[in-house]
């Protein structure tokens, strides 16, 4: 009788590789509180298993991990090294563990990704209302540029972008077209009254955003674009302007025209609110409607039933409703 064939798996070679985990553990514990003693304290073990596991690890590595200075340890150079690693890998590995707990609890537990720039200006003026009124729901945030390539483990249960269908099994719905214009600070506007025209303002200092690294998210406009839908264009193109600032972060763009140092075009989305307050103004009544494309609210298909979902749906598309914007027919808007 011939005995069946056992296919040996080759050795991994990152994990033959590896350290101890257990030493690393004790590592890490060491060199965020620079001692021993409060490492050995912090988990639950003796100062003599710190130090040994340590040893054990310095002799594997081939290099001194720690000087000791007294009763306290520092990080070689080689120690800070593989302290960033080894400590983002830990929290990784928490982290990872935490969403597994949370999916096998049954928590009420949502997870949202969106743009920096929307969690900033829009959800973080509004989630906290949400919250208060749901506390048995807990919502994850994930920002990010790139919503087509996410980090391994990360499957959000919402998103709230420009793509209708980032992946497989989920569905949208429509939100909101983008409607653009200038803003500014009202001192601004006071110390540069030339702005208050089209032509005034394509000379003025002009905070531009940059479509660097910004193709997942498929929402961009800068100010030569903008210009040309009223057939003008600024004094330079924004490549050569000198008085252009470029920057691919639409929250340092609001930030910098909030402390008058330009202007930039405004998502009416985002900085409506900021109007609202008198923190920024328009200073001329032109704007820009793109109705090519639209935000969408992307769900998860098996979300369709969830109640923390339908909580968080409603209340989202009750939000974004109670704020549409009422356009007048003379307030000079391109249609593209």
């Amino acid at each position: 009788m011939l005995r069946a064939m056992v296919k040996h798996a080759e050795p991994d070679k990152v994990l033959v590789k590896m350290p101890s985990l257990r030493a690393v553990k004790s590592f890490v514990a060491a060199a965020k509180y620079q001692s021993f003693t409060r490492a050995a304290e912090a988990l639950c073990v003796s100062q003599a298993a710190i130090s040994r596991q340590i040893r054990e690890l310095e002799s594997y590595l081939g290099v001194a991990l720690f000087d000791r200075v007294g009763r306290a340890v520092e990080l070689t150079e080689a120690g800070t090294i593989f302290y960033d690693a080894a400590y983002l890998s830990f929290v990784n590995i928490a982290q990872a563990a935490e969403r597994i707990q949370d999916v096998g609890s049954n928590k009420k537990t949502l997870t949202l990704c969106c743009t920096p720039a929307f969690s900033a200006l829009w959800l973080s003026r509004r989630l906290p209302g949400f919250l208060f009124q749901n506390p048995d729901i807990h919502i994850s945030v994930v920002t990010t540029e790139n919503f087509l390539q996410m980090e391994p483990g990360v499957a959000p249960d919402i998103f709230i972008n420009k793509i209708s269908y980032p992946r497989d099994g989920y569905l949208s719905i429509p939100l909101f077209y983008d409607l653009i214009y200038p803003v500014c600070s009202p001192q601004f506007l006071q110390q540069h009254p030339e702005v208050a025209t089209l032509q005034g303002l394509k000379s003025a200092p002009l905070l531009n955003l940059s479509p660097y690294g910004r193709a997942q998210i498929a929402e961009h406009i800068d100010w030569y674009v903008w210009f040309s839908f009223f057939d003008m264009a600024p004094v330079k193109k924004v490549t050569e302007g000198a008085n252009t600032f470029n920057a691919n972060d639409y929250n340092m763009l609001i930030q910098m025209a909030l402390a008058g140092h330009g202007v930039s075009l405004g998502w009416s989305h985002l900085i409506a609110p900021l109007i609202s307050e008198g923190r920024l103004v328009r200073p001329v009544s032109q704007s820009v409607e793109l109705k090519e494309k639209q935000h969408y609210l992307t769900f998860m298909k098996d979300k369709l039933t969830s109640e923390p979902f339908i909580r968080f749906r409603d209340w989202f598309l009750a939000e974004v409703g109670s704020e549409a914007t009422c356009i007048d027919a003379d307030a000079g808007i391109a249609v593209r």
